[in-house]
């Protein structure tokens, strides 16, 4: 069966099953691992799917994905980030981990550093530097979003007010081409726009499939970022629009690892 054949079937299964992996795939067809992941390469490409860890989901416009599934979407890139993120915190710094897989990147690559003060509403954050002897680790509280391990509402809020942090990270949804930074949850928008009311600096980590997601809530613009960390060129105007704002963006790299999700 050619590849003109299978594309249609492909996304036939994806429709009906939310995902769709390249073994799976390579049994059903009686092919190669290797040509499926041709196939879902040119269907990425195509924007009729988004490549995961070990094959592909229906790409997100309007809602939001599964926990598990962001965390596999482009997690070499969110790799890149988070190390050149937490190379612009210093020791000693006081920071905010918010909700999301980039943030939990950053957690991981925060290893390295001595005499952190960090302060999260992600109980999988809290998790991650749970072992790592150079931070301090507070939870906000809150109620706990069983999806992901978020903790949201009045409590988070109420934390989070009682400090002043030297550095907020965030990741958002979606980032659209006026440069708004957008999310699902209207409940972790209030307690991300509190964060960085709290944060005499702000940093944004999120990887290029943000530029080609919708989401329908407003948490802040690119311009009252300070950093904005990215692994792939602004779209349109933006890059130009982020100097006007004073906004600095850095481009972070591939590393010379595999992309987990271009397996």
């Amino acid at each position: 069966m050619t590849q003109t054949f299978r594309h249609p079937e492909i996304l036939d299964i994806a429709r009906r099953d939310g995902r769709v992996t390249v073994e799976g795939l390579a049994e059903h067809f009686g092919v190669t691992h290797q040509t499926i992941r041709r196939d879902l390469t040119d269907l990425a490409d195509a924007g009729r799917l988004d490549r995961v860890h070990g094959g592909a989901i229906l790409p997100s416009r309007t809602r939001n994905l599964g926990y598990e599934d962001r965390k596999a979407l482009n997690a070499g890139a969110k790799g890149d980030i988070a190390r050149a993120c937490a190379a612009r915190i210093p020791d000693g710094s006081s920071i905010f981990l918010n909700i999301g897989t980039s943030t939990e990147a950053v957690a991981a690559a925060l290893y390295d550093h001595r005499d952190l003060l960090v302060v999260t509403n992600n109980m999988n954050v809290a998790n991650i530097l749970a072992t790592n002897d150079g931070c301090r680790v507070v939870v906000t509280g809150g109620e706990l979003r069983l999806s992901d391990g978020g903790l949201i509402g009045d409590l988070a809020v109420s934390t989070i007010r009682q400090f002043r942090f030297d550095i907020a990270v965030i990741g958002c949804s979606a980032l659209d081409a006026g440069g708004d930074v957008l999310d699902f949850d209207l409940q972790e928008i209030g307690v991300s726009q509190a964060i960085l009311r709290q944060s005499h600096t702000s940093f944004l980590v999120a990887d290029g499939s943000k530029f080609s997601r919708r989401a329908p809530a407003r948490i802040t613009g690119l311009s009252e970022i300070d950093l904005f960390l990215t692994d792939q060129p602004l779209p349109g105007d933006l890059l130009r629009r982020c100097g006007e704002w004073g906004t600095e963006v850095q481009l972070c790299p591939p590393s010379t690892a595999v992309s987990a999700g271009t397996e």
